[in-house]
């Protein structure tokens, strides 16, 4: 693995990856570390420390009931 890792880059690359490709957080954070050769728990450190991407990816997971809603919400 490089020693050096270049966050922005990693935002913009999932965001682009997201808007371009139709594919969901999640999913693209794994294929982005696949493609990388980058473990995903390096990355769950970077994704802890954005806050968009990390909204984002527990919006995804609470809609797929992967955890559950840790605020109340209204129903839509």
């Amino acid at each position: 693995m490089k020693s050096f890792f270049d966050t922005n880059k990693f935002i913009a690359q999932i965001n682009e990856m997201c808007s371009g490709e139709s594919i969901e957080y999640i999913d693209a954070v794994i294929v982005w570390c696949e493609r990388n050769n980058i473990e995903l728990e390096f990355i769950a450190s970077v994704i802890k420390k954005d806050p968009l991407i990390k909204s984002k990816i527990q919006s995804e997971a609470e809609q797929l009931n992967f955890i559950k809603p840790v605020g109340s919400r209204l129903p839509i």
